[in-house]
């Protein structure tokens, strides 16, 4: 028994014994450093302002060092100059700031030369495209989520730098969404920093580049960068007018307008399908454009296009005409409390004119269409006058003019007469 107690245990020999997952995820914490300080000797030998011989150096060190797995630390240091760590202080373990980030850019910031910086990145994903989905997707979000940390000039710069990455293509402007976070929004942080980043932008690319880019990052709502006490369209116009992005302001109020028009012509169909009385619904329309107003001629246009898409036509087109006169007649009480001057009322010609020009079954009716709005003060002799002499849209122009020749030139003897008497 005794000898039985003193024999060796048995070892497993040229077995790799596992470490604890525990152990390795307390020894990756600190990895980073070490990654940081590797890429830091092959940087420091680069003079300052030399571009070319940083790119080169880190398409060189991307053959030894993992950035794949170091992606998030690499764009740090590349960015804002150093490790963060959880909650956005840098890393305090003496290191030094990196000799190359986009931080050191000149003061006062200039687009050209932050420009730059973001050349180098661009062809550092170029050679590692591996690197373009963690820039665009953990990088960017989490230093923006931050950028209340930095001063105003060094929130410039990243905000330059994140605009000229997007308009490169290096990074989706879905980024900017960490921008809508309490902390940021409620000092007009967040709005600020997106103003600059749309400066910077557009100084590169058209605002349609930036629209159709801001789309595809699923930023739908520009008010949602504002504090909550500001967000009205008014204040948003006004902010970026004053900041001279007028095509900013402008792009908006468009958008802005397309999705009233949409809103006011599915009201209208449902009220006429519900068969609302006809008060009810010039009363809710006029309660809808004192909350948003949208402009009268884009409003009688949508009003004309909400009550015409109710009609159903018969499927013989002998009757059509009869009908749209028919419709149309009991329609004129919705129309006619919103055609408010001249330019509504050449408005609502012209969007009758191109309605006729594109339904062939009331071509024909045209004239007496206008007739119609004329007798139930819709539009005005003076408005048809006008229209027909220099306002109607090319669409059948030559059709629609000799089609009413007999009614303008009533009118026009009418006018006469009266200015005689």
């Amino acid at each position: 028994m005794s000898q039985q107690a003193a024999a060796p245990k048995p070892t497993l020999q040229g077995v790799r014994i596992r470490a604890r997952k525990g152990a390795v995820k307390a020894h990756a914490k600190h990895e980073p450093t070490i990654f940081r300080d590797q890429l830091y000797k092959h940087l420091e030998t680069v003079p300052e302002n030399d571009f070319e011989g940083v790119t080169n150096k880190l398409v060189q060190a991307g053959s030894t060092l993992e950035y794949l797995k170091y992606a998030e630390a690499l764009f740090e240091i590349l960015l804002i100059g150093g490790l963060l760590q959880p909650g956005g202080n840098y890393l305090d373990d003496g290191a030094p700031p990196s000799p190359f980030s986009v931080l050191k850019a000149k003061e006062p910031v200039e687009v050209a030369n932050i420009k730059q910086y973001v050349d180098v990145l661009n062809k550092l994903i170029r050679r590692y495209k591996y690197l373009q989905r963690p820039l665009e997707e953990t990088s960017l979000p989490t230093l923006l989520q931050y950028i209340n940390r930095w001063t105003d000039v060094q929130r410039n710069k990243l905000a330059v730098a994140t605009a000229l990455t997007m308009a490169q293509g290096l990074a989706s402007a879905g980024c900017l969404q960490s921008l809508t976070k309490d902390h940021l929004v409620k000092n007009d942080v967040a709005i600020n920093v997106v103003t600059t980043v749309f400066h910077a932008y557009l100084s590169e690319q058209s605002m349609d580049h930036l629209a159709a880019s801001l789309k595809r990052g699923g930023i739908k709502d520009l008010l949602a960068f504002f504090p909550e006490n500001k967000r009205q369209d008014k204040v948003l116009d006004e902010h970026f007018r004053k900041a001279g992005l007028a095509q900013v302001a402008d792009w908006w109020t468009k958008r802005q307008n397309a999705s009233l028009r949409e809103g006011i012509i599915k009201t209208l169909q449902e009220m006429l399908e519900r068969e609302t009385p006809h008060e009810e619904i010039v009363a809710t329309l006029k309660t809808q454009q004192e909350e948003r107003p949208l402009p009268e001629t884009e409003l009688i246009q949508c009003i004309w296009q909400g009550l015409i898409s109710s009609v159903e036509w018969s499927a013989r087109q002998d009757q059509n005409e009869a009908l749209a006169i028919r419709e149309i007649t009991n329609f004129t009480d919705i129309l006619e409390p919103f055609c408010n001057g001249p330019k509504t009322e050449v408005a609502l010609i012209n969007i009758v004119q191109v309605y006729c020009y594109e339904d062939t079954r009331i071509m024909k009716a045209f004239q007496q269409i206008l007739k119609v709005l004329y007798n139930k003060d819709c539009i005005s002799d003076q408005a048809i006058i006008y229209w027909h002499q220099k306002g109607a849209k090319p669409q059948g122009k030559q059709h629609f003019l000799q089609a009413t020749q007999t009614l303008v030139k009533f009118l026009q003897e009418q006018e006469e007469s009266e200015e005689e008497e």
